[in-house]
Parts: structure tokens; sequence; C-alpha cells
């Protein structure tokens, strides 16, 4: 199994409004392309000091090959839309990866 990981930090201003459209438009949209197995929004409770609330989405995908198709055909449709909406209100880094 492959998962791809999304760590966002959101400001506590959009962090509302992020949730709500994770949740109804953007993971659905993602789960909808019929690529990835689960998706699961996550909270970090160890929050350290900063501007805004910590959150990490996690992809699985059954192989390699299917988070490749996935990236290739739609990652950045998601990414952009995302942006667009949220544009200096986030950070985020992204970590792929594997089962042991």
């Amino acid at each position: 199994m492959i998962i791809y990981n999304i760590t966002v930090n959101i400001s506590y201003d959009a962090e509302k409004d992020w949730l709500h459209y994770m949740k109804t438009i953007h993971i659905p949209q993602i789960q909808a392309t019929g690529v990835p197995l689960e998706c699961k929004l996550l909270r970090l409770l160890t929050e350290i000091e900063n501007e805004g609330s910590t959150y990490t989405n996690q992809f699985t995908f059954r192989t390699m090959e299917d988070f490749l198709a996935y990236q290739t055909h739609h990652q950045s449709r998601f990414q952009e839309q995302h942006h667009e909406l949220f544009n200096g209100q986030y950070v985020s880094f992204r970590t792929l990866l594997e089962e042991a």
C-alpha cells in the first residue's frame, strides 16, 4: 500500500471554511476519481505554537502505479482549486509512504 500524506497548517481564520471545503468538496471529488482506496482527514493533537491548526490528509493507493496515475491525471487540478480558495492562508508539505 502507498500512502500519500499531505500536511496542512491552515490559519485559524480560514479553518472552519477549509474544513467544510475539504469534507464536502475536495475529498469527495478526489474519491470520485476512483483511484484512492481510502482517505483520512486527521487533526494534529500535539500542536506546536503557530498561526493555525495542522491537519493531515492521507490517501491510500493500492500500488505505486495507482498513485502515479492519480498524480498524472488528477493531482494538479485539485491542488489548483485548493490554492485558489485558500492562497496565503495555509502552508503544506507532502510525503509519500509505503506500508512496510
